[in-house]
């Protein structure tokens, strides 16, 4: 999903540049306030973490393969904006030492993976989380909500890079679009599956590691 240069046009290089470049400035006065003594190694080590997962590719089917995304991931530990900030501090990392993704597709790459992909997510999980501790206080209820945004995180991010691509006149829009939310579909279970598993693991051996809901839904909420 990384997209590298010369696949997009220059309208939607110049859009998602302005609304990624946007977005991370709204996300670093969020990211600022969180800078304490226990969330600084939190975010270190996730953005460590994710980094060496995406270099890590799975087969999927026909010749395509995946790798964990990690943002939703990150956004259940360290907050949606947090979230945010790490996938575009890996996708940088990526595109600078590893030509991974392109600089003039840099900020859709962002927008795709990071803003959207991470609050999308958050957002359905959080809406979700909301419905079960007031109806069912069910945890596995939770456990499907975190496989579902970790999925849709991969789903949407696939959509959104489609568009750009179609827009960008490199195919039909019907035709990339569908394209992409196959083969991640596909790609999104494993998304779901890993996330759900590493979630699961900390949660059991360092439930304190996991930020409360209510301190990142105020979060979400004020953006």
């Amino acid at each position: 999903m990384h997209i590298p240069d010369g696949f997009l046009n220059t309208p939607t290089i110049a859009a998602t540049y302005t609304v990624s470049v946007s977005g991370l400035a709204i996300v670093w006065q969020k990211v600022k306030k969180q800078f304490d003594q226990q969330t600084v190694p939190k975010i270190a080590m996730l953005a460590a973490f994710i980094f060496v997962a995406q270099m890590i590719n799975i087969p999927v089917t026909g010749g395509t393969s995946g790798h964990l995304l990690g943002g939703f991931l990150a956004a259940l530990v360290v907050g949606p904006s947090a979230g945010i900030f790490i996938i575009a501090l890996v996708l940088v990392v990526q595109m600078l030492l590893f030509q991974d993704g392109g600089i003039t597709a840099l900020g859709a790459n962002i927008l795709n993976m990071g803003i959207t992909g991470v609050g999308i997510s958050y957002l359905l999980f959080y809406h979700l989380e909301r419905i079960n501790r007031k109806f069912f206080h069910s945890r596995l209820f939770q456990s499907f909500s975190v496989f579902l945004a970790a999925w849709i995180s991969v789903e949407v991010s696939a959509i959104l890079c489609g568009t750009e691509l179609g827009f960008s006149g490199l195919a039909d829009m019907k035709v990339s679009i569908g394209l992409l939310a196959g083969v991640h579909a596909v790609i999104g279970l494993l998304e779901g599956i890993m996330t759900l598993f590493i979630y699961e693991s900390i949660r059991s051996i360092r439930p304190d590691m996991i930020l409360s809901l209510e301190s990142p839904v105020k979060e979400a909420a004020e953006k």
